[in-house]
């Protein structure tokens, strides 16, 4: 069973889903991803996280993230599925789901935890960037839901701190003021960031965020 860690390069693969055929790396093109499991079809949490995240499409879409879910039940099990999320979570499931009966998938990702469930996935979040590296791994237990808002904030992290050379620090929201990485020395401050800094010690410099 493959071991992922942060850096990695996702691993591909070609499986079936509600919206057809996906070969995961021609799928997600240039665009950043989020591949996130379920224990299982017609489960109550998993109905609530699915209904949100197509709610939230939107705001996924704004990041250029696409947003794949996986669960190792099979095709029809998932659209009949889709129709009670619909229905109960008052929205339109949006995004592909991912067929996984025999577990191809979740094995490649790591994703069953036979000390929780020798059979069921757990709910493992995978952020993947443009470069098809993976930027984030989140495991929750099947008994708890997922912050949909707390990985916008993540993925909006992740965005900014790929491309600036900045750091975000706790509890940290889209706007505020960031942490000028360590490695930057104080001459170059000024030309990378016109905007200012403060530096409360040597080690820990503030700056509003540079986009």
């Amino acid at each position: 069973m493959a071991t992922i860690r942060l850096g990695d390069k996702a691993p591909n693969f070609t499986a079936e889903s509600t919206e057809g055929t996906i070969n995961f790396h021609e799928w997600l093109g240039d665009s950043w991803g989020v591949l996130f499991s379920h224990p299982a079809d017609y489960t109550p949490v998993c109905t609530t996280e699915l209904g949100t995240v197509a709610k939230y499409k939107a705001a996924f879409d704004k990041r250029d993230v696409k947003v794949v879910a996986l669960s190792v039940d099979g095709l029809d099990s998932h659209k009949g599925w889709i129709q009670d999320i619909n229905e109960t979570q008052n929205t339109t499931v949006n995004f592909p789901i991912i067929a996984d009966e025999d577990r191809m998938v979740s094995e490649l990702y790591d994703m069953i935890h036979p000390n929780a469930d020798s059979s069921a996935t757990v709910r493992s979040v995978f952020v993947i960037g443009n470069d098809k590296k993976v930027k984030l791994m989140i495991t929750y237990p099947a008994s708890t839901g997922r912050n949909f808002d707390e990985l916008l904030r993540v993925i909006d992290s992740l965005q900014l701190t790929a491309y600036h050379k900045v750091a975000t620090p706790a509890n940290w929201q889209k706007g505020e003021d960031c942490v000028i990485v360590p490695s930057v020395d104080t001459a170059s401050i000024r030309s990378l960031f016109p905007k200012g800094y403060k530096e409360i010690k040597p080690y820990l410099r503030m700056t509003p965020q540079p986009n």
